[in-house]
């Protein structure tokens, strides 16, 4: 086991680390920027090193002060948490020629599934169930009308390079194509550097499935089962679940055995979490895969009892599944996750500042990660997530009730916080009964008298 850990991120991610390293018995060493010098991870931590400025070129994603960090702390192995350098091929890289464990896939692995495109095809050789669209890059827009014609409108294109609904286009016509093709190539190009796009077939109303699988360095790759992750803001996750309502015991074994063989036979290892879009006739379709351990992933952990964070470090050091899982995965009742956000909950837009009171909620089957708390600072330079509200009940009801009376005993002040738009959606109707797609919340601020193309 590795006697020293440096946590390449900040936030809640980068304390939810060093609670797994201190079970561990590892020591962990943060990195922060000068914004973050009173936060809890620099408290937490067994050492700290500042590496820079607040802006985010200048400290977490300067790679070169990471690994100088690295090297003066003396740490044997990086946790990257999610986001930031966590799916950075040539991060890994960099750290494996220092001689430092990268706790994540390899670089090429990496590297292989982060261009959405070459992952597509491997997911479809390995015979991982994906939709109709276009056979590799899409030069022009000109070809790309080909391509449409041959799949069937509606399409969307999509940045090969991309994430967070960047560079992506929905085209419903022949006409709006070739606009809206260049347009996702622009985008594309601005926020990725690469303007490279694909085109797949477009579903309408379509849920967000996604399954978390381990593998270890030995071939031993498992499925944890899946999340539903179809409340989303502009491809923006606000709450997920599992398991999901709309996926039966025969699908979960089905799609875990394919993906298990696939993700072995590229040499996959460590966490990982496969996305599908699920069609109204509950067929499961691949999108792409994240390469890191997911914000969601207590979701997961609530419902498996298994430590994934925990397992990501045991698992790059060069345990076995078996000594990893100990024992079979059994999934128990039903859990929800609601990302609390430091943003105004009606207009999106973000809440900087002083947090003058804060009472996480507690109880039975109830769970919280945060790195705020009373008179810490927001600052304005990173994302806006601050806490995750976690329930676990014995089924889907009772973890609505749980997540609901939770929110309300949920106490931030100082700030704006998405939590009364949680606490708004967990009364819906529909979603009370489960009728939930990516277009959920779309229609749910629509009947609550707020229209989506007008917020920020």
């Amino acid at each position: 086991m590795f006697k020293k850990i440096l946590i390449a991120n900040r936030g809640e991610i980068a304390l939810r680390v060093i609670c797994a390293c201190k079970e561990l018995g590892i020591r962990t060493v943060a990195i922060y920027s000068e914004a973050d010098r009173n936060s809890l991870p620099v408290r937490f931590a067994d050492e700290a090193i500042c590496i820079g400025p607040p802006q985010l070129a200048l400290s977490y994603l300067n790679i070169p002060a990471v690994i100088s960090a690295a090297e003066i702390a003396n740490v044997e192995a990086i946790h990257p948490g999610y986001g930031l350098l966590a799916e950075n091929a040539n991060f890994a890289e960099v750290c494996e020629t220092s001689g430092i464990k990268f706790i994540g896939p390899r670089p090429e692995v990496t590297r292989l599934m982060g261009e959405k495109e070459k992952a597509r095809t491997a997911m479809k050789q390995a015979g991982v169930p994906i939709l109709p669209g276009s056979d590799g890059i899409i030069a022009s827009d000109g070809e790309a009308l080909e391509w449409a014609r041959q799949v069937g409108f509606p399409v969307i294109v999509k940045a090969s390079a991309g994430g967070g609904g960047r560079g992506m286009r929905i085209v419903r016509n022949e006409e709006e194509l070739p606009g809206l093709f260049k347009a996702a190539q622009a985008e594309a190009a601005g926020a990725f550097g690469n303007g490279d796009l694909y085109m797949e077939k477009y579903v309408e109303h379509p849920r967000h499935i996604e399954f978390q699988v381990l593998a270890d360095e030995h071939g031993n790759v498992v499925s944890l089962g899946e999340r539903e992750c179809s409340i989303q803001r502009r491809h923006q996750k606000l709450l997920e679940e599992s398991p999901s309502t709309q996926v039966t015991p025969e699908l979960r074994d089905q799609i875990g055995a394919v993906l298990c063989k696939s993700l072995a036979a590229i040499g996959y290892s460590n966490a990982g979490t496969i996305e599908f879009l699920m069609d109204k006739d509950r067929r499961l379709h691949f999108i792409e895969m994240n390469t890191r351990i997911q914000v969601e992933h207590p979701v997961t952990e609530m419902v498996t009892d298994v430590d994934l964070v925990k397992s990501q470090i045991m698992i790059a050091a060069g345990a076995h599944m078996r000594d990893v899982l100990q024992g079979p995965i059994v999934h128990r009742g039903h859990a929800i996750e609601c990302r609390i956000n430091a943003e105004h909950p009606e207009k999106f837009t973000p809440s900087a500042g002083k947090i003058t009171a804060f009472h996480p909620p507690g109880g039975t089957g109830v769970r919280v990660d945060t790195a705020a708390y009373a008179e810490g600072v927001i600052p304005p330079y990173y994302d806006s997530l601050i806490a995750k509200l976690i329930v676990r009940g014995k089924d889907r009801s009772e973890a609505v009730s749980r997540m609901s009376r939770a929110l309300e005993m949920f106490i931030v002040e100082g700030i704006f916080t998405t939590i009364p738009l949680h606490r708004k959606i967990l009364a819906d109707e529909d979603f009370r009964a489960g009728k939930i797609d990516t277009g959920f919340i779309e229609r749910f601020l629509a009947k609550n008298g707020k229209s989506e193309h007008l917020q920020p």
